[in-house]
């Protein structure tokens, strides 16, 4: 039988594993940041209703240049931006990967730190990027004095951050991006914000900074708010240069007109999808308050996820919660695991796992 390893796949991806995280049929599933709650009816039907009325037209190739969703998308995050300012693909995973195909590949660097989301490297090896992963500060935070010293120290031509954070949760202190933005001027510099909308009051968003800083990109997703991620929608904010950038790489007509359809009634629907974004929260906080009331050591968190450390190998606190029907995340991380912040009996079957588990 033929294998992967019989195939004359390129040299640096030999060795390599997909991304993944499992998708198991249990009671309670916690581990991939998903909103728990199902879209609710009235936003069902919307969606319905606008990919009805795509169908018979199918024999059409969509709208390329999707200008009717990028519309919505500038109307939902405000700050003066336009259609113009906007770009929309199949998941901010599409995104981020067209990015480093316009402003990243064979011979560029882009810069990380870590312990951050995962997909980045793996993007930037799809692109012949190399990637550098530089390190965060041991509470998971990053100062604008150690961002700024590892890109002079590497001089990358891309640099991701996320705020919030993902795995840690943990948001960026707004003067740091500042400190990037004032001392990186060569190259482009990627905000991931896949979980802003469940950033506590006061959190500003790196929107804010995008006059006068062209080569700034701000990257969102319907996935997670929104409660949208089997609708694969991502976008970005940013110069109308980058998104003309942006339109050299992208594959023609990749976002189908059913794809479009759903999510630009999923975006006008906005306020019952987002109702859910303060529940999701409050149990977010829940967790950090009774899990730290228990001794247990949890990241400070902006996103509908916590991560919190294990006294024991977190492999094996891993199975054990999901041997009580409770599939949570396992990042990689010596020493601490993630939990997705569910609904308020998903967070209570969490937390009672865990009382066992982690006393």
């Amino acid at each position: 039988m033929t294998t992967i390893d019989d195939l004359p796949v390129r040299d640096d991806l030999r060795g390599k594993t997909p991304y993944g995280a499992p998708q198991l049929d249990v009671p309670v599933r916690l581990n991939t940041n998903e909103n728990s709650y199902p879209v609710p009816e009235d936003v069902v039907d919307a969606i319905g209703k606008a990919v009805q009325a795509e169908l018979r037209d199918l024999n059409r190739y969509p709208d390329r240049d999707v200008i009717a969703l990028r519309t919505e998308l500038a109307a939902y995050l405000g700050h003066g931006l336009t259609t113009a300012n906007v770009w929309a693909a199949n998941g901010s995973n599409e995104v981020q990967q067209q990015l480093l195909q316009a402003f990243g590949g064979p011979g560029r660097k882009a810069l990380g730190f870590g312990p951050s989301y995962s997909m980045h490297p793996l993007l930037a090896q799809g692109t012949g990027t190399e990637w550098i992963g530089a390190l965060r500060d041991p509470d998971f935070g990053l100062s604008p004095e150690k961002a700024v010293a590892e890109i002079e120290k590497h001089d990358p031509d891309l640099v991701f951050v996320c705020s919030p954070n993902n795995p840690t949760g943990t948001a960026l202190d707004p003067a740091v991006i500042d400190a990037v933005l004032s001392s990186f001027t060569r190259g482009m510099v990627v905000v991931d914000e896949a979980y802003t909308e469940f950033a506590r009051p006061g959190t500003p968003s790196a929107l804010t900074l995008l006059p006068g800083h062209p080569r700034l990109v701000v990257s969102r997703t319907m996935s997670k708010a929104f409660g949208f991620a089997g609708g694969r929608l991502g976008y970005l904010a940013a110069d109308p240069a980058v998104v003309d950038a942006i339109q050299l790489v992208r594959l023609p007509y990749h976002l189908s007109a059913i794809s479009q359809a759903a999510a630009r009634a999923a975006v006008v629907h906005r306020s019952s999808l987002l109702k859910t974004v303060e529940a999701i929260k409050e149990q977010r906080d829940r967790i950090v308050t009774v899990l730290r009331e228990r001794g247990v050591e949890v990241a400070d968190s902006d996103a509908n996820f916590v991560l919190f450390a294990v006294s024991h190998d977190q492999k094996a606190a891993w199975q054990a919660f999901l041997d009580r029907g409770v599939l949570i995340r396992d990042v990689g991380l010596a020493g601490w695991l993630r939990v997705t912040a569910g609904t308020e009996s998903e967070t209570t079957a969490f937390l009672n796992a865990a009382e066992e588990i982690l006393s």
